[in-house]
């Protein structure tokens, strides 16, 4: 979606694959191979950066290692509570995570993806440099599962760096109009960003979610009962409260038949 606008705003683009982060490197080569097939269809080239994940691990690895130690997504205790029936992650005396960006420690997940963010921007921005391309953009910024502030500050880093233009621009709004496009074009569509730590973030991404929906279902259904049991116990009283009133209106009724019968008997009586 972002190259279509690009173009649709009269650029003239190339696409740089710079992705040393994707692993393992078959995953790299399907998902170049997708890029390279919409190129075709869109009518924009290619060009494919150094796939260098050594230079990945060394200079963006040791922060998601450190990270271990801290987040939810790779405790132990997530690892064998994933097994039961999808509970939440927890561990003893702390609190279960209330959402993804919890779940997932965003705030020092964010410096691993800064890094990452940096190293292949810089890359991209020699390139531009040495390619004399009068701007630097980037996809990144279509996915709403990205940090976008750090992808714009990192732009313009490196784009004033390497001495080139930076063109930001946050195509967030369309991720959804991007996804349907992938869909009808039969794209592959990945389940996680690209790195070895994402692998499992996406999948404690996934059982969070589906232990949320859950969880949600099971709060519905309860609303649910509680509503008919109150709306039933509503009917039943009501339905007391007419067998009540009938029995006192027979009630009355047969009192006033019995005081006019002895009224009529009494009348005869003195004829």
């Amino acid at each position: 979606m972002p190259t279509r606008l690009l173009m649709d705003a009269g650029h003239d683009i190339t696409v740089l694959y710079a992705n040393s982060n994707i692993a393992p490197a078959p995953e790299y080569e399907r998902r170049l191979h997708e890029l390279k097939r919409y190129a075709d269809i869109q009518g924009f080239e290619v060009l494919e950066g150094a796939y260098e994940p050594e230079a990945w691990e060394r200079d963006v690895a040791p922060i998601g290692e450190a990270l271990k130690q801290y987040s939810p997504a790779f405790g132990e205790a997530f690892a064998s509570r994933q097994a039961e029936d999808d509970d939440p992650p927890s561990e003893p005396g702390v609190a279960a995570p209330t959402t993804v960006a919890e779940l997932l420690d965003d705030e020092r997940r964010k410096e691993r993806c800064r890094a990452c963010y940096r190293l292949r921007l810089e890359e991209a921005a020699e390139i531009a440099r040495e390619g004399g391309f009068d701007a630097l953009t980037t996809t990144l910024a279509v996915s709403p599962y990205q940090f976008t502030e750090v992808i714009h500050e990192e732009l313009i880093r490196a784009s004033e760096q390497a001495g080139v233009k930076p063109l930001f621009q946050d195509f967030r709004p369309y991720y959804d109009e991007a996804t349907r496009i992938s869909r009808e074009l039969n794209m592959y569509r990945q389940n996680y960003c690209g790195c070895r730590f994402s692998v499992q973030e996406g999948e404690a991404t996934r059982a969070f979610i589906k232990q949320q929906r859950k969880a949600r279902k099971a709060a519905e259904a309860a609303r649910r009962e509680a509503r008919n049991a109150a709306e039933k116990g509503a009917r039943d009283e009501k339905a007391a409260q007419k067998q009540a009133y009938a029995a006192a209106q027979a009630k009355k009724h047969a009192i006033l038949k019995e005081l006019r019968r002895k009224k009529a008997e009494g009348s005869g009586e003195d004829a």
